[in-house]
């Protein structure tokens, strides 16, 4: 009977010490999934950010200012345009017109 008791215990520690145990690791996994969810989250708010970027810098204003400010870049007289059609040999159906600057 004494043997049946310590058996009994010996296991009831064992179960114990794996219960602890257990509670510990999800314990660190959840602090972890936290911290994870915080880093996602800066993460998104830094993407949304370098969008507004990127979308300020493409911003069609902005770039003609650089154009014909820096570039001295113009916008040729509407003489000097001329508009040419492409066949795809293909699909001779479709046309794609492409502007060209005569010299």
């Amino acid at each position: 009977m004494i043997r049946i008791n310590m058996l009994l215990i010996l296991i009831l520690i064992a179960c114990a010490l794996s219960v602890v145990t257990s509670q510990h690791k999800a314990r660190k996994l959840f602090v972890e999934l936290e911290r994870e969810q915080e880093q996602a989250g800066r993460l998104a708010v830094e993407w949304g950010q370098l969008q507004l970027e990127q979308s300020t810098w493409a911003m069609h204003t902005r770039i003609e200012k650089i154009a014909t400010g820096q570039l001295h870049m113009q916008v040729p007289d509407a003489s000097r345009v001329q508009v040419v059609s492409l066949m795809n040999a293909a699909d001779a159906g479709n046309s794609i017109a492409v502007e060209a600057v005569k010299p």
